[in-house]
């Protein structure tokens, strides 16, 4: 990440501070969370889960298929960096996956097993409010350095700001019912994505960016959009196969 511009940094700041838009999406501001931060680690890849009502960490969004599984198993389990970054607001950096089985006896040889070899985990934080985690996924054991877990850190407690503040103002719409919300339309997602990928013969990752790209072409959002592909497909023009 050293590489990166201060302009583009910069950038990316602007976006994932920017909660205040109308019709306000947090499934697809947690999604651009996710691949801006992908973005800046090479060879990595980005998982985001939130927590619920309850306080349990539920699966939200992620840069490619392989990663959200693995988040999701580690959602249903009891041991992973991004429980351990949640339960006490501190990351968790440059965990070794082949070795970290003492650690995570459930969860490392999973994530090991599908190509990952280094994990680091960061809590979405606002003071002692920790609102979800971030996990970053490697495929190489390389450590990253103090100045991009500063950077990554700052990114997740840029972004659990700008939900909290999101929920301060948004006129009485408390977050945890927008997480609610938000946690119904993921499994139509997941629904649509198989929809999708299913009409057009393509993976489930390039339908997500279908699903994505149609959505925002037509200034829609990506639940509304998921619903109609799996309860009325041909009503989608440009996305139902022929």
């Amino acid at each position: 990440m050293s590489t990166v511009s201060a302009e583009r940094l910069a950038g990316i700041f602007v976006e994932v501070a920017d909660t205040m838009v109308a019709e306000f999406d947090l499934i697809e501001f947690l999604q651009m969370l996710a691949d801006r931060t992908a973005g800046l680690l090479s060879a990595s890849t980005v998982g985001l889960l939130l927590a619920d009502p309850k306080g349990q960490l539920r699966f939200m969004a992620a840069s490619d298929e392989a990663t959200g599984l693995i988040e999701l198993f580690q959602t249903q389990g009891s041991d992973g960096p991004c429980l351990d970054a949640f339960r006490t607001g501190r990351p968790v950096v440059n965990a070794d996956l082949r070795t970290a089985a003492p650690q995570w006896p459930r969860f490392a040889p999973v994530a090991a097993s599908v190509g990952f070899r280094s994990i680091h985990a960061f809590p979405l934080r606002l003071r002692r409010e920790v609102i979800g985690a971030m996990g970053v996924f490697g495929t190489d054991s390389g450590d990253l350095g103090d100045a991009d877990v500063q950077i990554v850190q700052a990114l997740a407690d840029v972004a659990a700001i700008g939900l909290l503040q999101h929920r301060t103002i948004s006129h009485g719409v408390a977050l945890t019912e927008q997480l609610q919300g938000a946690l119904n339309s993921r499994v139509v997602i997941e629904q649509a994505k198989g929809a999708v990928a299913q009409a057009h013969g393509i993976s489930v990752d390039a339908a997500f960016v279908m699903l994505r790209a149609y959505a925002r072409s037509r200034n829609q959002r990506l639940g509304d959009v998921a619903h109609l592909a799996v309860t009325d497909f041909g009503r989608l023009p440009g996305l139902a196969a022929s």
